[in-house]
């Protein structure tokens, strides 16, 4: 694949995190305020998975896409 779509990639993957850690801040705010363990804790993973993305994407980034 050319470098270009690797960083089209690369730049969707990262709007697409922020977009994830975005919704599990928010819930992870509204878990708080209900108190919601169970909330809470979905939250927290999403926010992990959303931290993971957005450093695939920025190494994918850097690296040109090469694997």
């Amino acid at each position: 694949m050319s470098k270009k779509k690797n960083q089209v990639r690369g730049l969707i993957a990262l709007g697409t995190a922020a977009a994830s850690a975005t919704s599990a801040f928010s819930g992870v705010r509204t878990a708080r305020e209900n108190g919601d363990k169970l909330t809470m804790v979905n939250a927290a993973a999403s926010a992990v998975v959303a931290v993971t993305g957005a450093l695939l994407a920025v190494r994918t980034l850097r690296k040109g896409g090469k694997k």
